[in-house]
């Protein structure tokens, strides 16, 4: 077979190969970590680059950042510690002043250090309706506003937002747009491909996968001035992702399209067995043909819809927390995005002031057998009400 007839391995292959990793020496198939700490200069005392300090990176850092960004399609990645660090250094890259448009209701972390900066001035705030563009385009300020935010499929609702509606808008006027798609990860939705000038993913959720690491990452579809700032942001606040999270991290995307398409299968089940139960009120998960924004989700994520959804419980805010005590299979805890599935009362996790339904569960579906899921569901909810 001639060159030009060659087939290019798909975008499933050189993830779960890392790339197609091997290791010049050794031949080995697994990337190995670089933990030191600095780097010694060359022989005339120059810098060996692309590193002379942890803080700048690591090999091992930027082979994972390598892998996200061809899962991206994306010109660069960033790697940072947490996902929070990651958004702090979008925002602190903004002007003093800057005019930023982000939903009512989102990630309860970014949303209050948003509302800190606002509150000392250091940025200045609208707020629209999640999925809802014509707020969105209401709250932009040509020519002023530097900074679109969203976050589709928004936590914990689940609301749907258009990319490529929402970049338009935003690039109408002079401002860039941030995509938080941390609820579907990059083997179901390419924010860039939609318009979209960040990506951001806590990295913590579906790209590790295991529960066992902490990070945040941003890609970014072209590079200028602004990504080099906030380069600078994270080296010099100390918050790239160290060698060894960012080994697990390649550990873990080598099997996230599998993973990702059992949790998306178990949800759809899930979602469709809690429709019109008789103690459950609503179920809001974007992969029903009776939720708002299914039809822009099914374009945004391949057909995938994810594996978050929540159900609103019947009866006393007591009642929702009950069947979060209830449950034998799914694990009370705070997260989304690994292996093994997760039940939260969203309004204890958030705290008073937080917008969201006093009897809301938030469930991350992880790769269980389906059935063991419902069964676990079922028997708290039978708990709880009788």
């Amino acid at each position: 077979m001639s060159d030009s007839k060659k087939r290019q391995p798909s975008i499933e292959t050189q993830v779960t190969q890392a790339l197609h990793f091997v290791e010049g020496e050794t031949g080995a198939v697994v990337p190995s970590i670089q933990p030191t700490a600095t780097y010694a200069r060359d022989e005339n005392y120059d810098i060996r680059k692309p590193y002379w300090y942890r803080r700048d990176g690591s090999q091992t850092t930027a082979h994972a950042e390598a892998v996200i960004a061809q899962l991206e399609g994306a010109a660069e990645s960033l790697l940072f510690s947490s996902g929070m660090s990651a958004c702090t250094a979008v925002i602190e890259h903004l002007e003093t002043g800057a005019h930023v448009v982000v939903p009512e209701v989102m990630y309860h972390g970014v949303l209050q250090q948003i509302q800190i900066y606002a509150a000392k001035g250091r940025i200045q705030v609208s707020y629209y309706t999640a999925g809802n563009l014509q707020e969105l385009a209401a709250a932009v300020k040509p020519n002023i506003t530097q900074l679109v935010w969203v976050e589709t499929p928004n936590n914990p609702n689940w609301e749907v937002t258009d990319i490529q509606a929402a970049a338009d808008i935003a690039h109408k006027a002079g401002a860039k747009l941030m995509a938080d798609c941390t609820g579907t990860p990059p083997s179901m939705t390419k924010a860039l491909d939609f318009g979209a000038d960040f990506s951001f993913h806590s990295a913590t959720k579906y790209l590790n996968g295991h529960s066992d690491v902490t990070a945040g990452v941003l890609s970014v579809r072209e590079t200028g001035q602004f990504w080099e700032d906030i380069f600078w942001v994270r080296k010099l606040q100390g918050t790239v992702l160290t060698s060894f999270d960012a080994w697990l991290l390649i550990r873990g995307m080598r099997t996230l399209f599998l993973r990702v398409e059992r949790a998306c299968e178990n949800a759809m089940k899930i979602a469709k067995h809690f429709v019109d139960h008789p103690h459950i009120e609503a179920v809001l998960y974007p992969g029903l043909e009776t939720d708002p924004g299914h039809e822009v989700a099914k374009r945004q994520t391949n057909g995938q819809f994810g594996a978050m959804l929540s159900l609103i419980v019947k009866g006393c805010e007591q009642d929702a927390i009950d069947v979060t005590r209830f449950c034998e299979i799914f694990y009370p805890a705070t997260s989304l995005g690994g292996v093994e599935s997760l039940i939260e009362h969203r309004k204890t996790v958030s705290g008073e002031g937080f917008p969201v339904h006093e009897r809301l569960l938030r469930l991350s579906i992880g790769i269980e057998s389906t059935d063991d899921l419902i069964y676990d569901l079922e028997q708290a909810i039978e708990r709880t009400f009788h």
